[in-house]
């Protein structure tokens, strides 16, 4: 890869430190934006939106013009692996989404009609997206790590405890690994083609690490990510979000090969810095009800973190995805503090 200066996020990824730390911000493409909220009304619903090319690229540039952010994430979810795999997708009103079969058996696994062309119009939505964004912001594609989407395809929804994951690893490893495997692979294709398409980055999103033990954590989220980013990082760096790992992030860190790594807010900062990889760029890791917060504890919640990275590479961000109620103004205060523009 080369060093591409005049994107700082871009750079700040690949391990040059900015003097002014590049900022995006998970989720930032969505439901606290009344232009989104204008659009989802007009269009439909979150699939029907996330699977019509116009209509993602207008969402993924949506914060770009509204507050210039140095980062543009495609507007997806982690879930059209699973879709690429076989498995069915839908999402309830006010409930989330929904998949079926599940897997609980290796005959449902099997018996999965897998096509990857359903996953066409999302690298449609890059190529137009790329074609109109600005030189300066870097652009970045994500999945979902094999562990978190696995949760999905077994217990058919999403689950505060991942129980049915969970207990399924310890009842059947072999199945449990080969679904594993085959969404490994799946989403290995499926980066290298979004690369291919125009991102410049890519996230992992690991959003249910922190429900492992540290065994089944090794194998079933260090292993198969530093597979994937083995497979990926020669087109594009890898950014590696395994969210509640805890104490766990350094091993992650060094044995998943990723080129940053995305802390969540309930990380202390100042000791990532000290147990991390010297040099490895960190990202986040604001809690998203502070920035709910606004005023003088937002500013304060900036300025810890800030603080806690006095020489390595940063990418401000949150410690998880924007919440819906966030107002617009304390975006704009984040940005104008992280920025030093703030009057």
């Amino acid at each position: 890869m080369t060093l591409r200066a005049s994107k700082p996020l871009l750079a700040t990824l690949q391990g040059t430190r900015q003097p002014v730390p590049p900022v995006w911000l998970m989720r930032q493409a969505g439901r606290y934006l009344p232009e989104y909220r204008a659009l989802r009304a007009e269009k439909g619903g979150f699939l029907a939106l996330a699977m019509d090319s116009e209509s993602a690229a207008e969402i993924t540039l949506q914060p770009i013009r509204r507050f210039g952010m140095d980062g543009a994430i495609l507007f997806s979810d982690i879930l059209v692996v699973p879709m690429a795999l076989g498995q069915k997708l839908w999402f309830e009103t006010g409930e989330g989404p929904r998949l079926a079969p599940t897997v609980t058996a290796r005959d449902v696994l099997d018996g999965f009609d897998a096509d990857s062309s359903v996953l066409e119009p999302i690298y449609g939505t890059i190529r137009r997206v790329k074609a109109s964004l600005d030189p300066q912001t870097t652009f970045l594609g994500f999945a979902g790590s094999p562990w978190t989407v696995a949760t999905y395809m077994i217990a058919g929804q999403g689950s505060r405890e991942q129980a049915e994951a969970r207990r399924l690893a310890y009842r059947d490893e072999g199945l449990m690994q080969a679904l594993v495997d085959r969404i490994a692979d799946q989403t290995i294709s499926y980066l290298r083609a979004q690369a291919e398409a125009g991102v410049e980055a890519v996230q992992l999103f690991d959003s249910w690490a922190g429900s492992l033990s540290p065994a089944q954590f090794e194998r079933w989220v260090i292993a198969p990510n530093a597979r994937i980013a083995a497979a990926v990082r020669d087109l594009v760096p890898v950014i590696g979000f395994p969210k509640g790992a805890g104490g766990k992030l350094a091993a992650y860190a060094r044995e998943t090969g990723v080129d940053a790594i995305g802390l969540d807010e309930t990380v202390d900062p100042a000791w990532a810095n000290t147990v991390l990889p010297e040099g490895l760029p960190v990202q986040g890791n604001l809690d998203p009800l502070a920035l709910i917060t606004g005023g003088a504890v937002l500013d304060s919640a900036i300025d810890r973190i800030l603080a806690a990275f006095p020489e390595r590479p940063h990418v401000f961000n949150l410690g998880h995805g924007i919440l819906p109620d966030t107002p617009i103004a304390h975006v704009e205060q984040l940005l104008a503090r992280v920025r030093g523009t703030a009057s």
